[in-house]
């Protein structure tokens, strides 16, 4: 039986991947007709600022940009096909080692910052949702206001300004790890990961110091959608006709909070979850410019100003494969969450 159910769980993921190849083929169509569109000439950029045009022509002509644009088009998926996303006119390096390089850097950042938001939004939410007009509920409010209110990057200056200029309890906000440490050898790209399995605490230390500012700057701006709706969430749970029923029963306040009403509060709260983690990936470029973190976003604009179509492109293809298999996750917590929620029927 547990056979049959991993096999049928298995097919549908199958499927559900099987489903966003055409999502995947229309990111990469939009992607390049907008890349297109953008001003500025990027074989004028590459040829440099003393170039004539002849030397700008022959630029492009070596950028395959002489060609029309179907043949552009195809030329590009055939080089998707085996793996290579371009090369980047920027860096001057392949976009595929530029993105292995950033996207960790990125990744570390916001799951830091989920989690840091998550251990205060959430429970503040669900004890704002139990004492409803009382003290702490005004506070998740304000801390609510706050958030949404408060620009991240003046958010990161103010900190930087207490904890590193003032205080000086700070490292200086330069990058992921400072210069006295030296980089942990690269496993997963995640610092902190690294350099645990590595056992070199002192640069374990280093990294989380340098991460700590920046994710609490991301932590201050996610935890305002997160709080409010799970007080919205804990509000409708409390007030279902199975929780009267529950205590009716004479079951304890904590068995009916945390085993019922918590638990149905949860799918709505993963679904933000899951928008919050897809918005904050790609919109962090402010946090990281202001701390020179050398993540994904930055990656992005940079690429952008000079219109570097290959930068651009990969960019926006790995954010189309992270939401992708973001979605997918969050589908199978669901099924974890509440067991009642078939896999299939999602």
């Amino acid at each position: 039986m547990v056979t049959a159910i991993t096999s049928r769980q298995c097919r549908a993921v199958l499927g559900r991947l099987a489903q966003t190849v055409p999502v995947l083929f229309g990111v990469v169509v939009i992607s390049f007709l907008l890349t297109r569109a953008l001003p500025g000439d990027p074989a004028a950029y590459f040829a440099g600022a003393a170039a004539d045009a002849d030397s700008i022509e022959q630029v492009r002509e070596s950028l395959g940009l002489d060609k029309p644009l179907p043949q552009q088009f195809l030329i590009y998926l055939g080089d998707l096909a085996r793996g290579d996303l371009g090369q980047s006119i920027s860096t001057g390096q392949p976009v595929a080692s530029d993105l292995a390089s950033r996207l960790p850097a990125s990744l570390e950042l916001t799951l830091m910052a989920l989690l840091l938001s998550c251990c205060l939004s959430i429970p503040l939410g669900v004890m704002a949702a139990m004492r409803p007009g009382s003290a702490i509920d005004h506070l998740c409010r304000v801390v609510v206001t706050a958030g949404v209110s408060l620009p991240t990057f003046f958010t990161g200056i103010l900190l930087i300004y207490i904890f590193y200029y003032l205080l000086g309890i700070a490292p200086s906000p330069l990058g992921r790890l400072d210069f006295i440490y030296l980089e942990p050898d690269r496993i997963t790209g995640f610092y902190l990961i690294d350099a645990a399995i590595a056992r070199d605490w002192e640069t374990w230390t280093g990294a989380l110091k340098q991460l700590i500012l920046p994710a609490i700057t991301l932590a201050l701006f996610t935890l305002a959608p997160i709080a409010r709706m799970t007080r919205a969430a804990m509000l409708t749970a409390l007030s279902s006709d199975f929780i009267r029923t529950a205590r009716a029963a004479g079951l304890t306040e904590r068995k009916v909070l945390f085993v019922y009403a918590f638990r149905n509060a949860l799918l709505p709260v993963v679904t933000t979850l899951g928008m919050v983690f897809s918005f904050t990936l790609g919109a962090n470029v402010l946090v990281e410019k202001v701390f020179a973190w050398p993540g994904i976003g930055s990656y992005a604009v940079e690429a952008l100003v000079v219109s570097d179509y290959a930068a651009v492109q990969g960019f926006v293809l790995a954010m189309a494969v992270l939401f992708v298999l973001l979605n997918l996750c969050i589908d199978l917590l669901y099924t974890a969450i509440d067991p009642r929620i078939g896999f299939d029927a999602q």
